[in-house]
């Protein structure tokens, strides 16, 4: 069975960094396009971050050049890196795996899912 755990999350001051881990069973990173998601109260799930099959990466507009998604093949663990924190950054975040050799941004187009991992960043 595939299993996604997400690990990392926690409560930092603006400006402060958090580095999230997803530790993959069942499957490896390398072999899927791997996503991070974020959701806010209120608000739609949305992607922050991807990375495809080959290690090219995508970013959403308000994350570019904070946030560094990556893979440590040898461990199977999936990251993100957050730098320069903001309070809009609040969220729970969840790793995901799509099944196919392609990448999407849309949340139907993945289907693994790990449990989500709080980040509360404040003023």
């Amino acid at each position: 069975q595939v299993q996604l755990v997400a690990a990392g999350g926690g409560s930092v001051q603006t400006g402060g960094s958090l580095r999230l881990s997803c530790a993959a069973s069942g499957l490896a990173p390398s072999s899927y396009c791997m996503g991070w998601f974020r959701q806010a109260p209120g608000k739609e799930r949305e992607r922050v971050a991807g990375i495809s099959i080959y290690s090219a990466t995508v970013y959403a507009d308000s994350v570019k050049g904070r946030f560094t998604i990556s893979r440590d093949n040898a461990k199977n663990t999936l990251y993100l890196q957050m730098n320069s924190l903001k309070p809009e950054d609040t969220a729970v975040y969840y790793c995901a795996a799509r099944n196919y050799p392609t990448c999407t941004p849309d949340v139907s187009g993945y289907n693994y899912w790990g449990q989500g991992t709080q980040v509360t960043v404040s003023s």
